[in-house]
């Protein structure tokens, strides 16, 4: 079977999906957009490798606001990418195509051109970008954007309804797709991380020895920072460890808008800050290790219809997890089970969050114990045969 993996971000599990697959037997082309910034995973095929990795799209932009040219530049480069994406799909020509973290404008030109050319495709819904818009109106987005809510809903239903088959990743999607009327071709698959490339490492390694880290204590943030996060909580979070009467140094890695906002609140509560851009993937597990504290953000209106993959990855090297995030969230279940702390995203929980990661911070012991117990987790709940199984079985029965 002829394959076609398009994941927009160029995340690690996808990656690792694409590699599994193309093992199995199939012939894999994974695709991902060049140009969008993000950390992404290892996205070139090692020596033996048959899966074709492509990077599609143009050079690397940040917008750093929403609104005016911005706004409408972001609506041209994504319509634009969806042609560019339907030329990809030609070029390739697949017996199906999944797609994933696809953006609005450009999966509706892409559903349009596979309905005119009669090619079958799967969509992977990461995200519910119109429940998330809706979500954030009149707080972190403008009034009209309920407007831009309602236009997305109309887009996402319509191209489900296009879709062969849909692959949601949390059972909150389903009654989305029940109003949709698009619930009977649903199949829920939760999200992982690589286990084999995100592994324990030790605390002093080199990365952390590279950017003077390694004999201090750390809470450490890497991915993205957007709509859907508070970066400034992290800022008062390590003031509140501080307060709690361990001293710490925050660490984030990210590229973007957000880095000002940090930068600015650390000035004004005199916390110790290191900020570094995304780094290259095959050092993630050095990053993370770095971090003797692990911090997830994720804003309360996001909290059903996206699961931070941060934590998958967070857990997968074998570190403790604070949540600043919905506790209904799928993500929040797995950092309690692993026996870490999930609080809600506001400043009255950052007391007691900062108390913990105190303690967490303070104990050598718990820190170890809290460290096997996330990594212990994700080997039970991470194991790649099975998810990979589903999506095979998937796509058969919708190729062409």
């Amino acid at each position: 079977m002829r394959i076609l993996v398009h994941d927009h971000s160029g995340h690690p599990f996808q990656a690792e999906l694409s590699r599994e697959l193309a093992r199995r037997g199939h012939t894999v082309t994974h695709s991902y957009v060049e140009g969008y910034v993000s950390g992404k995973g290892r996205l070139e095929a090692a020596p033996g490798e048959t899966v074709v990795f492509e990077g599609i799209g143009g050079a690397k932009l940040v917008d750093k606001q929403l609104g005016g040219k911005a706004l409408l530049g972001r609506l041209v480069r994504e319509v634009r990418r969806g042609f560019e994406f339907v030329q990809h799909v030609r070029r390739v020509n697949p017996d199906i195509v999944l797609v994933s973290n696809v953006q609005i404008p450009t999966l509706v030109i892409f559903a349009l051109a596979m309905a005119v050319l009669r090619r079958p495709w799967v969509l992977w819904h990461q995200d519910v970008y119109a429940v998330a818009v809706r979500s954030m109106v009149g707080d972190k987005l403008p009034r009209h954007f309920a407007v831009v809510a309602s236009i997305f809903e109309i887009s996402e239903r319509w191209c489900s309804r296009r879709a062969a088959a849909v692959v949601v990743i949390a059972p909150s999607f389903v009654p989305v797709h029940e109003k949709w009327g698009t619930a009977d071709k649903v199949t829920v698959i939760p999200n992982w991380a690589p286990l084999d490339e995100i592994v324990p490492v030790a605390r002093k390694n080199d990365w952390a020895t590279e950017n003077g880290l390694d004999d201090t204590r750390t809470l450490l943030y890497s991915g993205t920072l957007g709509l859907k996060h508070n970066p400034e909580l992290l800022v008062r979070l390590a003031k509140a460890t501080a307060d709690a009467g361990q001293p710490v140094r925050l660490v984030v890695v990210n590229s973007g808008p957000a880095v000002d906002v940090l930068r600015a609140e650390a000035e004004r509560l005199d916390v110790p800050l290191t900020l570094l851009p995304f780094q290259p993937y095959e050092r993630l597990p050095e990053v993370l290790g770095t971090g003797d504290v692990l911090v997830v953000l994720l804003e309360q209106a996001a909290g059903a219809f996206s699961v931070p993959s941060k934590t998958l990855s967070y857990l997968c090297a074998g570190r403790p997890v604070l949540g600043l995030m919905p506790g209904e969230n799928l993500a929040a279940a797995l950092v309690n089970r692993a026996g870490g702390l999930v609080l809600p995203p506001a400043d009255v929980s950052i007391d007691e969050a900062g108390r913990w990661a105190a303690r967490v911070l303070a104990d050598d012991d718990l820190r170890d114990e809290l460290g096997e117990a996330s990594r212990d987790l994700a080997e039970q709940e991470f194991a790649l045969a099975g998810c990979a199984t589903s999506f095979e079985g998937i796509l058969s029965a919708h190729r062409r």
